[in-house]
């Protein structure tokens, strides 16, 4: 009963608590196929996304009409907010490969200057 009373409603105890479940769930997300294929799948539709924009961006960048140019524009904005989101992604998920990144999954995505 004792046990139940400080882990449930003693700040101490809970904070132990979720430490430890913490714990758990970190060693579970780096060991577990699942984890990793979600992880690394998530990463490649970015990369492959990121890949469209930039490709998108250099085609129409400076074209003479003004609605391309809009769009090498867009596109250029869509390849930043996914650079972004892809290398805190990366750094959020990072000890899902314990240093072993595949080849084909980038470390850091750079912006469109």
């Amino acid at each position: 009963m004792f046990a139940f009373v400080y882990y449930t409603f003693v700040p101490e105890g809970r904070a132990k608590w979720n430490n430890y479940m913490h714990s758990l769930r970190k060693v579970d997300d780096a060991t577990l196929y699942q984890t990793r294929k979600k992880v690394e799948d998530h990463a490649r539709a970015m990369v492959a996304s990121y890949q469209s924009d930039i490709l998108t961006y250099n085609q129409y960048k400076n074209s003479s009409s003004s609605e391309e140019r809009s769009w090498a524009q867009q596109a250029k904005m869509r390849a930043n907010r996914t650079a972004s989101t892809y290398n805190n992604y990366i750094l959020q998920n990072s000890y899902v490969w314990s240093e072993n990144v595949p080849e084909d999954i980038k470390r850091e995505l750079e912006t469109v200057e």
